[in-house]
């Protein structure tokens, strides 16, 4: 227990806010001064591709919300350190020499950031100190949503009823943060955010993302889907039109509390019957069910959730690698969705879908190749997330479909970009076909490409595989799988 009168200190993640923060609650509520941390930690940050300079737009993205929160500790006499260190080393030696009695951090859900926090946690009892975390990322964690039979979901839809049956009003309720706020600790005025160039990182092309940061982002992207939020079950589906709510990369790094975002999902769906907040709640739902399996089934990181598919034999083909990833692939739909992720670091989440499925079963690609290159480019990546997609894409994870389902990249195109707003948008050189050929150009007349100025084989490639063929090998890839699981 923190004796009330004692100095602690408050160790910011992925929770870049000072409104509705469950770990700045508990420091403020228990202790007479606060103090405030961020860590651009090298154990991660060291890790990254690229040499120095590099570019990434997540470390820009937290780079611009810490000057956000920086400036809202100070509002109330507070203010936030930033160190460029190894985490685990620096905060047990922060904590000595502010003379805290205790660290106040959120819960982390991945391997790496729990082993950290051991880490941390033993360092920190050496010296008479306590780590103290909390669970702010998520509604329900870990074990807290289970089957009548005491065990983890391991299927999404009976989560997601046991999950709304089981909420109430205190677990979206927020913490009451502001009132304590007096009890920051005032800021070091020599201390300052470094910048992006003195932890090796130099800021990307401007206009590559249009994803606003900081606390502010993330409340003008909520206030304008409000206005969008009772068609998100349609609009959702279709990338050419303004659909989605842009929240995922504010909820990865917590510019954003879920709490604010469930509570007024699940009240529009409760009082006005809403069916696009009853989709996006279950958008909302499905966060938390990955980080439920993540965090009790840890080795999805490197093995598939269904065992008997680690057997899968994957085809070792760089080549079509390459084209999938350099949008090169032939199928229009396919490219302009890479095309978008390699521009902006973001992708529509049907798009995920679609790629996804196009790598593992049409090219016969290990799913992992793909999910490490999503955690490379996606300014929004969140392992549980990223990993569950993947494997559900793969039919290899947390999927009550059978492992037969494979999407029809251009009756994909067809349904969900009709009139090829979005392929045109990101492939201007197919812009001129018109709406039929876009498609699937490969099968339009040669006189309508000409006039297009489309060459296939030059200006735009021809398709890398044949789908009709890549699904019958996909079928026969899993159904060995099947003969060998039921024999």
């Amino acid at each position: 227990m923190t004796p009330p009168d004692s100095a602690v200190l408050v160790w910011f993640r992925r929770d870049l806010r000072v409104h509705d923060h469950a770990a700045l609650y508990h420091a403020l509520r228990t202790s007479s001064r606060v103090f405030c941390v961020f860590v651009f930690d090298r154990e991660i940050l060291d890790g990254l591709p690229g040499t120095a300079p590099r570019h990434d737009r997540r470390v820009e993205f937290i780079h611009k919300s810490l000057i956000e929160l920086d400036d809202a500790l100070k509002a109330h006499g507070g203010g936030l350190i930033v160190l460029h260190d190894y985490a685990r080393c620096a905060i047990p030696r922060l904590a000595e020499e502010l003379g805290v009695t205790s660290v106040f951090t959120n819960h982390d859900y991945e391997p790496q950031g729990i082993a950290r926090d051991v880490y941390v946690s033993q360092a920190l009892s050496n010296n008479g100190r306590e780590l103290r975390t909390f669970k702010d990322q998520v509604i329900f964690e870990k074990r807290e949503i289970l089957t009548a039979a005491g065990t983890v979901f391991g299927v999404f839809t009976p989560y997601k009823n046991a999950w709304l049956k089981a909420l109430e009003p205190g677990h979206v309720a927020p913490y009451a943060v502001e009132p304590m706020m007096h009890k920051l600790a005032r800021a070091d005025p020599k201390s300052t955010l470094p910048s992006l160039a003195s932890i090796g990182f130099a800021p990307v092309e401007s206009g590559s993302s249009v994803i606003p940061a900081g606390i502010s982002g993330a409340n003008q992207l909520f206030d304008d889907f409000k206005q969008r939020l009772s068609k998100y079950h349609d609009a959702r589906n279709f990338p050419g039109i303004k659909g989605p709510s842009y929240l995922s990369v504010h909820l990865r790094f917590g510019t954003i509390s879920i709490r604010v975002l469930a509570r007024h999902a699940h009240e529009r769906m409760r009082q006005r019957g809403d069916q696009g907040a009853s989709t996006w709640l279950s958008e909302l739902i499905w966060r938390d069910f990955y980080m439920m399996i993540l965090a009790n089934h840890p080795h999805v990181v490197t093995r598939a959730y269904k065992p008997e598919f680690d057997a899968i034999t994957w085809d070792d083909a760089p080549n079509l690698f390459q084209a999938w990833r350099s949008a090169r692939t032939g199928y229009p739909l396919i490219d302009a969705a890479m095309r978008q992720l390699n521009q902006t670091g973001y992708m529509h989440n049907r798009l995920r879908m679609v790629v996804a499925s196009f790598l593992t079963k049409d090219l016969g690609i290990d799913w992992r190749l793909g999910e490490k290159y999503f955690a490379e480019r996606l300014i929004d990546f969140d392992l549980s997330a990223n990993n569950g997609g993947w494997q559900w894409a793969a039919s290899t994870g947390c999927d009550a479909q059978p492992w037969f389902r494979i999407f029809n990249p251009v009756t994909q195109s067809e349904k969900f970009d009709p009139e090829g707003k979005f392929i045109r948008r990101y492939m201007p050189e197919l812009a001129n076909l018109a709406t039929p050929q876009i498609h699937a150009p490969w099968e339009a007349d040669p006189k309508v490409l000409q006039q297009a100025g489309v060459i296939l084989g030059e200006s735009y490639p021809t398709p890398i595989v044949e789908h009709a063929e890549a699904r019958v090998r996909a079928l026969a890839r899993y159904g060995a799988i099947r003969k060998i699981r039921d024999a």
